[in-house]
């Protein structure tokens, strides 16, 4: 993990977003080129974990995608993403047409994700006992729960950490913040620490001018 976090977190930034696709968004016997080419002009099939106001990013430094479950059929061609001989450049080359000019990784493993109990079932009926989309005409549930899914997983450092580490630092700056106890830590400590917080997210600029959080945090 401090490898593959170092990777992701140069000129100065430490701090990543997480994505997640629980499940992976797949039809039974559908191949990635398939389902990634249906999201080529949509919104990307994983969420944001990270809380932060903008839900979309479009555009980041570096990202480390793993995805795991999704059969490895060779891909056929398609309009967009064309020109793989695997799965995995499929994936790389989806990557690289929605964040052009980020540092990338991806790793496909063929084993999906175990959600046999313990793991709760808290999933939605239109799913397959192997986590794949079941046609919403058919409305049929899952007999005996899911009991594996695709899932795909992403560490991103995007722009809209700025926002993110620029509003902690506003919290932080709260007037009544100090008439809470803080046992063994000095204001001039404190200070410090929330200086190094704003340089930190400053690190998380574009270079198009000074948002309106940046003003709001000076």
């Amino acid at each position: 993990m401090l490898h593959l976090a170092d990777s992701l977190t140069f000129s100065g930034r430490k701090v990543v977003a997480a994505w997640a696709a629980l499940p992976f968004p797949a039809l039974p016997g559908s191949s990635l080129l398939e389902i990634l080419s249906a999201h080529q002009h949509q919104d990307l099939p994983w969420k944001l974990l990270s809380s932060w106001r903008e839900q979309k990013v479009s555009c980041c430094f570096a990202q480390s995608v793993v995805l795991r479950g999704i059969g490895q059929e060779k891909p056929t061609s398609c309009p967009g993403l064309h020109s793989c001989e695997s799965p995995e450049q499929v994936l790389q080359q989806f990557l690289h047409s929605q964040f052009p000019g980020a540092f990338s990784t991806s790793h496909l493993l063929q084993q999906p994700c175990d959600t046999r109990p313990p793991f709760p079932q808290f999933f939605s009926p239109l799913l397959t006992r192997r986590g794949f989309l079941l046609d919403k005409a058919q409305g049929s549930s899952s007999s005996g729960g899911v009991e594996s899914m695709p899932v795909l997983a992403a560490l991103q450092s995007c722009p809209g950490l700025h926002w993110l580490l620029s509003g902690l630092c506003r919290e932080l700056r709260a007037p009544n913040l100090w008439r809470c106890p803080t046992a063994g830590v000095e204001q001039d400590d404190f200070q410090e620490a929330l200086e190094e917080l704003k340089t930190l997210a400053q690190c998380y600029q574009t270079g198009f001018g000074a948002s309106e959080d940046e003003a709001d945090s000076d």
